[in-house]
C-alpha cells in the first residue's frame, strides 16, 4: 500500500514540479492534485479506522494526510484563484512535521520498526528531501519569494523521480535491490539536484516579494 502511495506521490510531484517552471499550463494540475489528494486523504482514514490499535500502522499512515490535504489545498487554490499565503505557512507546518518523522524513521521508533532496518532509513531519507521541499514552498508561497519558483519547480520535478517513482518500482517489485547502498544513492541525489539547480537557476534568496495570488501562479 505505502509502494502504491509513493508513486503517485511522485507523479503529482513531477506534475506540480514542472507547473511552477511553466511547462504545465494553467489549471491543467488540478486533476492531477486532486486524484492524489482524494487518494491520500481516503487511503489513510481506511487504514486508521482498520488498525484495530495497531500503533505501527496508525502512525504510518497518519503521515499520508499530511501530503493529501496539501494536494487538495493547491487543487482549491488553483480552481478557485485563492490567496496562495495560506498554503504556504501550511508547508511550513508540514516541513516541521516531515522533520519528526524523518527521525523517527532513521531512531527506529518502536511504531515505526520495520524488519528491514533500510526500509525506515530509505523513509528516513525521503522525509528529510520533503521537509526541504516543503519549506521551499513556504518561501515561495509563505513570504512571497517569487524569484525561487523556478528554483523550487525544478527540484521538486526531480524528486518526482528519485523519492517517488524510483523507490516505489523498488518497493513494488525489486525489493532485494533495497539496500543501504540504494538509500545513500537516493540521499545523495537528492543533494546533488539541489546543488545542481541552485548553480544553473542561481536562484536570488534576498529580497521579499508579493506573494502570488494562487498556489503556480505565472506557470
Amino acid at each position: 500500500m505505502a509502494a502504491v502511495g509513493l508513486l503517485y506521490v511522485g507523479a503529482v510531484l513531477f506534475v506540480n514540479g514542472l507547473a511552477l517552471v511553466g511547462q504545465v499550463k494553467g489549471t491543467s494540475m488540478i486533476p492531477m492534485n486532486l486524484f492524489v489528494g482524494l487518494l491520500q486523504v481516503v487511503t489513510p482514514f481506511y487504514l486508521i479506522f482498520t488498525a484495530n490499535g495497531n500503533q505501527a500502522v496508525i502512525v504510518g499512515a497518519s503521515g499520508l494526510f499530511l501530503f493529501g490535504f496539501t494536494y487538495l489545498y493547491v487543487a482549491m487554490n488553483n480552481a478557485f484563484n485563492l490567496d496562495g499565503s495560506g498554503l504556504g505557512w501550511f508547508c511550513l507546518f508540514v516541513a516541521m512535521a516531515a522533520v519528526v518523522y524523518s527521525w523517527w524513521n532513521f531512531d527506529g521508533y518502536a511504531a515505526l520498526t520495520t524488519d528491514d532496518a533500510d526500509v525506515g532509513d530509505l523513509l528516513g531519507v525521503l522525509w528529510a528531501s520533503w521537509a526541504v521541499l516543503w519549506l521551499l514552498f513556504w518561501f515561495v508561497l509563505g513570504l512571497g519569494k517569487t524569484s525561487l519558483t523556478k528554483f523550487t519547480g525544478a527540484w521538486c520535478a526531480a524528486q518526482g523521480i528519485y523519492t517517488g517513482l524510483v523507490p516505489a518500482i523498488v518497493l513494488l517489485n525489486i525489493p532485494s535491490a533495497l539496500t543501504t547502498t540504494f538509500v545513500v544513492i537516493i540521499g545523495a541525489v537528492s543533494v546533488a539536484t539541489f546543488l545542481v539547480f541552485l548553480v544553473i537557476l542561481k536562484p536570488k534568496w534576498a529580497g521579499e516579494e508579493a506573494v502570488p495570488p494562487t498556489a503556480y501562479a505565472g506557470a
